[in-house]
């Protein structure tokens, strides 16, 4: 792994408590809507308008990406986020539409 590359667990790693745990919270599923809107988009982190600091943003992109709902891109810049989509499908059939059609 290169310097400054983020590490994102791989599909068969990916566990339903850790995934259900980081959407349990209101800021983490209202990103996980948004990039479900254009799930093949990249989007800078900066650009979510989140009620938090900065600090608790980092923390909410950090959940994501270790419970594996986003991949994260450190772009030198800016950090970029997209939603793992197909890799969520694969493991967890459904899911995440679930718990976004409910909130």
């Amino acid at each position: 792994m290169a310097a400054g590359e983020l590490t994102h667990p791989q599909v068969d790693d990916l566990e339903v408590g850790a995934v259900l745990l980081a959407l349990a919270d209101e800021n983490r599923r209202r990103v996980v809507a948004e990039l479900a809107e254009r799930p093949d988009e990249e989007r800078l982190c900066a650009s979510f308008d989140l009620p938090v600091g900065k600090s608790s943003r980092t923390r909410h992109w950090r959940v994501l990406r270790e419970a594996g709902l986003v991949h994260q891109r450190d772009a030198g810049n800016g950090l970029y986020m997209r939603l793992r989509k197909d890799d969520l499908e694969r493991r967890f059939p459904g899911l995440i539409q679930a718990v976004i059609a409910a909130d």
